[in-house]
């Protein structure tokens, strides 16, 4: 089945041998440990009064690794087998490079590298303040079409791969600002909850697959490490003591019996590695995002800015 790679040959044809690595470095903008190391430095950088956005915008991240990794299992798509150039015919020092960074496995529809550079970067052209809001879109739809465009000429997708991939990431933005909008002073807690909640439905169609199983634990753990970090943001604002606010009382609840129960899964589950490293997972997720709060990083320099998304 050809999903609209018609052209592929022709580029393919007058493409330089050296154009692989080039392609292949544009894609990295679009590759998960980019975007993590990305957004996590985004949130750990915001002033205590940003941090709310910028955790949706890390929230909203999470939900679309669990959201791809879903869609891929219920289409369950073939990749192309073509490649844009053989391995073979590059020098054999750039091998690593190549296969690190130009080569995919797994399904290929939609394409995960559209659907998470159109969540990620549109969520920064609203959350960030660096230059105009206009210079900001048009700087992320830039991205967003050159890494596109890198994975169709790479032949690891079909054109209709990314295509899809961008119409599903701002379906997902477009409902996120609806929820946001709604509730504009918890902002952090809407983004994890729809993390959490994308990565319970992933689990339908992926079954026992491990990357949404870890993503589940992932989404749960940033859950309650955020409301622990809104939980010590809101007493150091003098909302407390805790027994005598509800809302203090349901974070501070919530975050220690998410805790506790990650913790059980990977002691529990210590012979299961998938289920132990998604309670691990959680731990770790929890303590990344609490971590800031905790450690009252004011003297950090915040990236300042509006939401992630809203509705236009």
């Amino acid at each position: 089945m050809s999903r609209g790679l018609d052209w592929f040959d022709s580029f393919r044809s007058v493409a330089p041998e050296w154009s692989v690595v080039l392609l292949g470095l544009v894609t990295q903008l679009g590759d998960v440990w980019f975007l993590g190391l990305l957004v996590g430095t985004v949130y750990w950088a915001a002033t205590p009064a940003r941090r709310d956005g910028a955790a949706a915008v890390l929230g909203l991240t999470l939900a679309g690794l669990s959201l791809i990794t879903g869609l891929k299992d219920v289409f369950a798509l073939s990749r192309p087998e073509r490649v844009l150039v053989a391995v073979e015919a590059l020098p054999e020092a750039v091998h690593p490079l190549y296969r690190a960074t130009a080569t995919a496995t797994g399904y290929g529809f939609p394409s995960g590298h559209a659907l998470m550079t159109t969540i990620v970067y549109l969520s920064l052209a609203e959350y960030l303040s660096v230059g105009t809001r206009r210079q900001r879109y048009l700087a992320a739809a830039g991205i967003v079409t050159a890494v596109s465009f890198s994975r169709v000429a790479l032949g690891v997708h079909y054109l209709v791969d990314v295509g899809a991939g961008v119409v599903a990431g701002l379906a997902f933005l477009a409902l996120a600002a609806v929820l946001l909008s709604r509730v504009p002073d918890h902002r952090g807690t809407i983004g994890f909850a729809l993390a959490v909640v994308v990565a319970v439905l992933s689990l339908v169609p992926a079954r026992t697959n491990p990357d949404a199983v870890l993503l589940f634990g992932a989404s749960l753990g940033a859950f309650a490490g955020w409301q622990l970090a809104a939980l010590v943001r809101d007493l150091e604002a003098g909302a407390g003591p805790i027994r005598s606010s509800r809302s203090l009382t349901a974070r501070a609840t919530v975050a220690t019996l998410v805790v506790v129960a990650l913790g059980a899964l990977s002691v529990t589950y210590w012979t299961a590695p998938v289920i132990a490293g998604s309670g691990l997972l959680g731990l770790a997720a929890a303590a990344f995002v609490a971590a800031p709060a905790l450690y009252r990083s004011d003297h950090v320099g915040g990236l300042g800015g509006r939401s992630p998304v809203r509705s236009q």
